[in-house]
């Protein structure tokens, strides 16, 4: 399975492959904790609401439904890339595979309109009994990578995991639990956002922090939920592991970095003299490092000088099989910089704008978790580390997607002249009264 699936999409085969755009100055799914069966007349906050049934371990998945769900996520990342790529300049790092696990365990409760919008948008073409099975089955052999390291003792780690929290008296449907678990190892730990808002908040915050060896911190902010969430769905990735031909720190030293303004910067830059995977096409160099073990690698594209733009603008999940595919062992002077930096988005407008409006909307509908129309996505946080030096890559992230009860509430943005009064809630007496035309004046 695995070498069709390098065949056929040998990008995301690679999985941590990095395009690497430096433009400007647990616990495990697969074994949820035991604790203590909750009184369904009684619950409380702490309990774990599962289903009785266990996370299918050997899920029977064909080759050619495990490479359409990877065909699928890459048609996403690329989208999301280059969107969120438009809304901001400089460095930008993010997950695509934990955005879309987290939008797959909330797509599994979609139903109508919003379920369309979210298939269409997440690239999702398989049938919902064929999708989740699809996840489980790549997760299971993400969550498989570094055994032998392990063995051999390197230093290799790998780890992909799902929660979800919800509000301790709401009702969530058997079927969706019974899929939670089957597919994603997930249950869902009750907290009281209503009457304890901040403790849940760092409740969660807590768990994706171990999850991720403290690399993502406060993923959710101060204002992320509030007395109306019901439900947060998380994921977190954690990797980490040592280059399979290691940089020697003493061939380090000052370079010059061109950046797209046309300034230059000093980077300390690391040197390879090595046989390794290397590709050059139209407009751009390849290059690939593969980490201990073999299972995994950053591939790295480097457009021609003054191509950036043009190549970007042409990036596409064909294009990045291409180069892939076009990878050849040759005799190559690296010369790459170390670096590091963290991102963080809020996503909800760009999952807007790539075709999913509904589902942040009074119209949403995921009945299919609840049995009512009561719930739509408030919030899609993410957050995301990368650092790269001569030993080898650490690159973290984590994603929420925040679940409120009720209508979409109204946007009201104090941004423009108003009138103001200070009035006895009882008896309505206007105490004060004005207006506002600058408030700097």
């Amino acid at each position: 399975m695995n070498q069709q699936i390098a065949h056929r999409n040998p990008w995301i085969a690679l999985v941590i492959a990095v395009l690497l755009t430096v433009a400007s100055g647990c616990e495990d799914s697969l074994d949820q904790p035991q604790q203590e069966e909750p009184d369904p007349n009684n619950p409380q906050a702490g309990d774990f609401l599962h289903s009785d049934k266990q996370r299918d371990t050997t899920p029977q998945v064909e080759d050619e439904d495990l490479t359409a769900l990877v065909e699928g996520n890459s048609r996403f990342a690329v989208d999301l890339y280059r969107l969120l790529g438009e809304e901001q300049d400089g460095n930008l790092f993010f997950s695509p595979h934990s955005i879309s696990v987290a939008l797959a365990m909330t797509y599994a409760g979609a139903e109508g309109q919003t379920e369309t919008e979210m298939a269409e948008t997440l690239h999702f073409t398989l049938e919902e009994s064929r999708l989740h099975p699809a996840f489980n089955a790549l997760d299971l052999e993400l969550n498989s990578r570094g055994e032998q390291s392990e063995q051999d003792g390197t230093e290799f780690r790998l780890r992909v995991v799902n929660a979800l929290w919800g509000q301790i008296d709401y009702g969530f449907l058997a079927g969706f639990l019974d899929l939670l678990a089957e597919n994603y190892g997930a249950g869902i730990h009750l907290v009281d956002f209503v009457n304890a808002t901040e403790e849940a908040r760092q409740i969660i915050n807590d768990w994706v922090a171990e999850q991720t060896e403290d690399r993502i911190q406060d993923l959710l902010g101060p204002n992320a939920i509030s007395t109306l969430t019901r439900l947060v769905l998380t994921n977190a990735i954690y990797f980490k592991a040592g280059w399979s031909l290691v940089f020697d720190e003493d061939a380090t030293s000052q370079g010059t970095f061109h950046c797209l303004d046309g300034n230059e910067v000093s980077v300390p830059m690391m040197h390879l003299f090595e046989g390794i995977g290397f590709v050059e096409g139209e407009g751009y160099s390849a290059a690939e490092l593969l980490y201990k073990g073999e299972e995994l690698s950053m591939v790295l594209i480097v457009p021609d000088a003054g191509q950036f733009e043009a190549f970007e603008a042409d990036l596409s999940a064909e294009l990045l099989d291409e180069i892939v595919g076009g990878l050849e062992i040759t005799p190559v002077a690296l010369g790459l910089p170390k670096f590091d930096f963290a991102s963080e988005f809020e996503l909800g407008d760009a999952l807007k704008a790539l075709g999913m409006p509904t589902a942040f909307d009074a119209l949403a509908d995921f009945s299919g978790m609840d049995g009512t129309h009561n719930l739509f996505i408030s919030r899609v946080i993410h957050k995301a580390f990368i650092a790269v030096d001569e030993h080898g890559t650490e690159a973290a992230a984590a994603t929420a997607v925040v679940m409120d009860f009720g209508a979409m509430p109204y946007e009201l943005q104090v941004d423009r002249p108003f009138f103001f009064l200070i009035r006895d809630v009882q008896t309505g007496a206007i105490l004060f009264m004005g207006r506002v035309v600058n408030p700097t004046a």
